[in-house]
């Protein structure tokens, strides 16, 4: 793919994005779809987004179970910028009307107090620990504008930016060295309902796993996480698509919780 080409789709996505238009695949415009090619769109994609004032203040990681590679045909995580105009405090009020079909996700935030470089590459779940400053119970919010999943092309998602639409940070845990980030139950709750639950490890089985994965792969892309960016390390409840007056909480054991309303 030429400069040209990679600008022109990050383009096209972004206006279909604020559009709101009904996803469709780019990958048909590419001769070939693969995803080296796919994080060169992204990269477009994020220069578009930094001239436009934005700001990298963390990265995503997606597709951190086996069962979601699968369904979508891919073997590694996927991964995604955040925007800091895109991050958001709980309690948190989101309005339905500003998405085409948005999506919840629960998840652990890692936040760096350290940069992970190359020279200090592979990095590792152990080695990467001293660099950790503080972690999150967090919402994602992700956009996939009516997606038909069993249409889906790997390029897209990558392309798309993995589809990050935001974040919602709940307040950090009071001492994430003494937290279970393998076993400590997580629960999903709507209207004081319990609809979804898991483990704080279901997400490549440890959030720090997805933190070193996506160091290593950003130093592949010329990049390296910075202290100060955060990482959401994927979910760990399946992904709830949101109605108008829900009110939805994310706990993780009794240590902590994130809130959103949607209007």
């Amino acid at each position: 793919m030429d400069e040209q080409q990679r600008i022109q789709i990050a383009s096209a996505f972004i206006q279909e994005l604020e559009a709101k238009e009904k996803h469709h695949t780019m990958a048909d415009q590419v001769a070939e779809p693969t995803l080296e090619n796919a994080y060169l769109v992204q990269d477009s994609f994020i220069d578009l987004m930094i001239e436009r004032g934005e700001q990298i203040v963390g990265w995503k990681v997606a597709l951190t179970s086996k069962a979601m590679q699968e369904f979508c045909g891919v073997d590694p995580p996927l991964a995604g910028a955040v925007f800091a105009s895109r991050v958001h405090p709980s309690p948190f009020q989101v309005s339905l009307d500003d998405h085409r079909h948005l999506g919840l996700e629960c998840e652990i935030a890692v936040k760096l107090g350290t940069d992970l470089d190359l020279k200090d590459s592979p990095h590792t779940k152990e080695s990467i620990r001293s660099a950790i400053d503080k972690c999150y119970p967090a919402f994602e919010l992700i956009e996939d504008r009516d997606a038909d999943y069993d249409q889906l092309n790997p390029f897209d998602s990558v392309s798309e930016n993995a589809w990050n639409a935001g974040v919602v940070l709940g307040s950090p845990f009071v001492s994430w060295q003494d937290l279970d980030l393998v076993n400590t139950p997580t629960v999903l709750e709507v209207k004081g309902e319990v609809l979804g639950s898991g483990q704080t490890g279901d997400a490549l089985g440890h959030p720090f796993e997805a933190v070193a994965w996506l160091a290593n792969h950003l130093n592949g892309r010329g990049r390296s996480l910075r202290a100060g960016e955060f990482v959401m390390t994927g979910s760990t409840v399946i992904t709830y698509f949101p109605q108008v007056a829900d009110q939805v909480k994310f706990s993780v054991g009794g240590h902590g919780s994130v809130e959103l309303t949607c209007s």
